[in-house]
This record gives structure tokens, sequence and C-alpha cells, in this order.
């Protein structure tokens, strides 16, 4: 795909606060900030695979030697790995008693909850929260108002109060709190400022706060993050007088010549990036009249003639710099790849999409390397991978129970889990994709046979081979039924009870046998017979489908949560067994989900099948 002649139709500029009065340009700096990694947290967040804690540990040792005075150390809620390196750093004494340990969490109580209980005993500790506060996680991530996101910042800023006073009479720990408005170098900046007063007014109550052991509370830390670059140095240093990059002010202060070169190679610690450079003015709407359009062969020049390598987060070019593993970063990337498909589906080119500031296809780079998985990653990142490679869009909760088992592997293994490793995972775990991944049931072929008339309705020989012989006779349709209103009532039609009945051909851990049943459909009728002929006991809880590919070749793909009789249908805390099944055959389909369903439950559950009469 060639880079664009005119890059504005595609990419809206920044859009700068004016601020006529400035007086950071004239300021001079005198001392050091305060030093805070963030190694161990966000640095061990981006690695394809996390360290272990032995190796966290021993890194933690070296920071402290360093000097650094506050550390941050984990996401303790994101994962039981987390969790206990907080609880490794108390039960062994690491931390020094002027060393301030950091740990985040997103603006939710459960997880808020979950970090208090890692850092509990330990002396100095900054409970850092965040809320991502821009328009475009509001509108297309969150779906939030500009009200209902300063009232989740203010309300769960009261929780880490109420829960910092208790743990600090509890267990003798100091605490600060830090609140991050995530993606604020993307918010409006008056917005930005009444997140900020409302945080702050919740956490101090006033002034000034008192704490139970009579220390004085004056101040809040307010991080303030570039988490995307959107704009010029300048405009950041407006919003939070910072720091900012020479040489793009260079250019803002009138110079017109720039000496650099691609990738950033040269003595010490190397020249001006002109790729870094170019591609900023790109993303800004205007063209830096240089083609970056194929990355790949400028990195393979770069390497063989200067034995350099490229960093792999290195801007623009690193392996990694489109990748996300995090599970919040993976969930707000899918749901804006989404969002931006039906913005161009309507003629709108402009791209705006988190954490993305330009098309990754721009500079020659593939979206299969923007989602890749680890034991960081979340339920959205799997899901967007399945729906990739398989073209199945599974509903949220079996996002939900599936993510746990990547997660499991993922910790297991402590490595990435490529889309490979996932999708094979996937049909192992719902038993999808041919006889190798067969579990102990496994549907041959069914008939479906209206009782009042004793006529065969469907005959039906499940493959998913595309040569398979198709259902003949009529079928009761089941489309646009996405739930089950009661456990006890059939999912495929209004009919009265029995007016089906199903007969199909099961291997029953390789032993062929013929099992039927009645109901008032064939979901209902398949599973009388799962019933009475094997003693399997299960209901629908949750039914949805979509079809898949399109023309001649489309099939249906359909899912399923069966319950057993000892769960509430309507407690979904409680989860369920879910399966899949994928035919062009939407009867057939059903019937393929409820078997794969029925093989997670038995493969979690020690269930003696009956044996024929």
């Amino acid at each position: 795909m060639p880079m664009l002649t005119d890059p504005s139709e595609r990419y809206l500029p920044f859009k700068a606060v004016p601020f006529p009065n400035r007086t950071w340009p004239d300021k001079v700096n005198k001392k050091a900030p305060i030093w805070l990694s963030t190694d161990l947290r966000d640095g061990n967040q981006s690695l394809a695979n996390p360290m272990t804690n032995q190796q966290k540990t021993r890194f933690f040792r070296h920071l402290v030697q360093l000097g650094f005075k506050e550390i941050e150390v984990s996401y303790p809620a994101a994962s039981d790995t987390d969790f206990q390196f907080c609880r490794d750093l108390q039960n062994n004494g690491e931390v020094p008693d002027d060393v301030w340990i950091q740990v985040l969490t997103p603006a939710r109580a459960d997880l808020i909850k979950r970090t208090f209980e890692a850092v509990a005993g330990l002396k100095h500790v900054i409970i850092h929260m965040y809320n991502a506060t821009s328009c475009l996680f509001r509108e297309v991530v969150f779906n939030n108002d500009r009200e209902e996101t300063i009232k989740l910042a203010s309300e769960h800023t009261a929780l880490v109060r109420e829960l910092a006073e208790r743990y600090a009479a509890s267990h003798g720990t100091s605490f600060r709190f830090e609140y991050s408005p995530e993606t604020f170098s993307q918010t409006e900046t008056e917005y930005a400022v009444e997140v900020c007063e409302a945080v702050k007014k919740t956490w101090l109550a006033g002034e000034k706060s008192v704490w139970a052991d009579g220390r004085q509370e004056e101040r809040i830390i307010f991080n303030l993050p570039a988490t995307v670059e959107v704009a010029t140095p300048n405009c950041f240093a407006d919003q939070v007088s910072c720091a900012v990059a020479a040489a793009e002010l260079g250019i803002l202060a009138g110079a017109d010549r720039i000496e650099g070169t691609v990738l950033g190679n040269g003595e010490r610690t190397g020249n001006v990036d002109l790729v870094t450079l170019g591609l900023n003015c790109y993303s800004q709407g205007f063209s830096p009249n240089l083609d970056f359009s194929d990355m790949f062969s400028i990195i393979d020049t770069v390497t063989e003639c200067t034995g350099l390598p490229v960093h792999p987060r290195h801007p623009y070019a690193g392996e990694l710099v489109f990748t996300a593993f995090s599970g919040s970063h993976q969930d707000a990337i899918k749901k804006g790849l989404e969002a931006q498909t039906k913005r161009e589906n309507s003629g709108d080119k402009v791209w705006s999409i988190p954490y993305l500031p330009i098309d990754p296809a721009d500079v020659g780079c593939t979206y299969e390397a923007v989602i890749r998985v680890n034991s960081q990653s979340g339920k959205g990142g799997i899901a967007y991978i399945v729906k990739s490679a398989l073209a199945l869009d599974l509903p949220r909760r079996m996002q939900i129970a599936f993510y746990k088992v990547i997660q499991q592997r993922s910790e297991a293994t402590g490595k990435e889990m490529t889309s490979k490793d996932i999708t094979t995972a996937f049909r192992q775990t719902y038993h999808l994709g041919g006889s190798i991944y067969d579990g102990r049931l496994v549907l041959k072929s069914f008939v479906t046979v209206d009782i009042r008339s004793a006529v065969p309705s469907a005959v039906g020989t499940p493959s998913l081979s595309p040569d398979r012989s198709r259902s003949h006779g009529r079928i009761d349709s089941i489309t646009g039924i996405t739930a089950e209103p009661s456990p006890d009532r059939s999912l495929d039609s209004n009919l009265p009870s029995a007016s089906k009945r199903l007969t199909a051909k099961v291997l029953i851990d390789g032993a062929l046998r013929e099992i039927s049943g009645e109901g008032n459909g064939p979901l209902s009728s398949f599973l009388d017979a799962l019933q009475g002929d094997l003693g399997i006991t299960l209901s629908i809880r949750e039914y949805t489908e979509h079809a898949v590919g399109a023309g001649s070749d489309v099939k249906a793909a359909t899912y399923v949560e069966l319950i057993p009789p000892n769960v509430d249908a309507k407690d979904k805390t409680k989860g369920g067994f879910w399966g899949v099944g994928v035919d062009a055959d939407i009867t057939a389909s059903g019937l393929k989900a409820v078997i794969s369903a029925a093989n997670d439950y038995l493969g979690q559950n020690s269930v003696q099948i009956a044996d024929s009469a």
C-alpha cells in the first residue's frame, strides 16, 4: 500500500489550545526531578516474554542500588504472578525503609480491593489509579459521557481513600495517591483539569487531610501521560510544562534544515532520527516528502550495512512498536478497528484508533502483529485473534471463559501465546475442526421427525468438509433467537412440547450408538436424548449465532452455553459450559454446538455416561 500523497484525507492534526501567556520557555532546570522507575510494571508489560518473579527481584535490587526511591512494581490485580511479587517483596523484607512501592490499578472496585490485599504490610505505598478520559476512549471504548467519567474517577478515588485509611490503621502503612487521566495528551485540556480537580477534592476532602497516624497529606500526584504522541512537543509542553524534543522545536523556531540519520544511528547517543521526524509530520496530515511505505526494506538496509540492530520499541520501525500485549490496550484497539471499519464503510477515511497514531499498513506492516497475547493480555485481544483467524465472533461471556483457558496456559509457560497457539487451544477446548480435536462425544448423523405428522423433517450428516451431504426436507429455522427465556423452554420454536423427535448416531468414547429424544425442536430433542439415553442432564442458558462467509459458501456459526440442574440459569456469575458449531446447515450447526458444550462439561466433571439398554 503506497503512502498517501495527501495525508490530510486520513489524518487530522492535533488542535492546540490557545495559551498566549506561556512562561515555560524561559525556565531553566536547576534540580533533578523525582525519579520513578516503572521497569517492573510498564516495562515488563511490554515484553513478549514477561520477567519471572526471580528476574524482577534481581531487577528491583538493582534499581534500589541505583538510588531510586520510588519504584512501580506491578499491576497486582492483573495476574497471580504480579500479585505474588508484591507479597514476596513484603515477606522477604526486600524494600528499604526509604523506598516507596507503587502499584497500578484501574478505577474498578474489585481490582482496587485486590490491589490493597497485595501491598498489605509494606511500609510506604503509592496507589496509582487510572481511567481513560479522552473523547475517543469515552465514546468508542467505554461509551461514557463527561459526567459519567468524572463520577467514575471520583467514586473510585473515595474507595481508595477508604481502604488506605483502613490498611494504614491495621498494618501501619503510609499511603500516597497517584491519579492518571490516561490518554491525557488526547483529552480536551479544560476537561482534563475538571477531572483532576474532582479527584483532588475527593482525595483530600479539602486543602489538607490528616491520617490516622497524625501525618498531614497536602499533595496528590497527577501523572499526565502522553499515552499516544499526537502533537508537536510544544503543545504537550503547554499542557504540562514538560521537557521537549529539540529538533521539532527548532523547526517551529525557524530552522529549515535538519541533519540526521535514518533510524538515528550515530556516535554516542546517535543523531536525530529522520524516520521518526518524517512520520511525525505524516501523522499530522502533511507529507514529509519521503517514502517510508516499505519499512522492512529500510530496516534490512540499515542493519545489514551498519551491523546495528533496531530496537523492538523503536518509534515506527520497531518490531513491537504497533504491538499490544496488555488486555486493556487490546480491547481498546479491537473496538477502535471495528469502529474504523464502520466509518470507512460510510465514506469517512479519517484514521482514529486508540494506541495507533497511524495505520500500520501505511508503513508496510500487517495487522497480524498488532495484537499479541501473553499472561498480561485480556479477553478482547484473544477474541480478536479468534475472529481474525477463524471468523468466529465469540459472545462476551464465552470470551471470558476462553480467556481463562489461555491465561492459564500462558502463565504456566511464562511465554507469549502465538496466533497458532490460541487457535489450536480453541479447537482443542471446543472440539472444532476435524477428528484430531474430537471429544468423548462425536455427532455423526441425525434425523428429525415431526411427531404430529410422523414425516421426517430433516436428515443431516454433519461435516466441516465442503462436499458434505446437505440436509433435506423441512428444517425449522432458529435464526434470530439470541437467548432462551427460561431453562425449561425450547430454543427452537414456539410449538407445543414434544412436537419433534430427533434420532442421532453418536460416537461415545469411540463406540457408535443411536440415541433419540423428543422436544419442541431439534436442540431440545437432542438434549432430551442426551439425558434419557446417556444420563447427561443439561439445559441451554444462552444461544447466539452468526453467518460465516458469504454467497454459496456461507455457513452458520452457533454458540451455546449449557448448564447442569444445580446452576441457576439467571445467576450468570456461575459459569456454564460453552460450545461452538459451524455448518452450512443451521440445524447441524446448533447440534454441533450442543455436542461441543457437552464435551466441555464431561471434560470438567467426573460424569459416568449411561450404558445402552
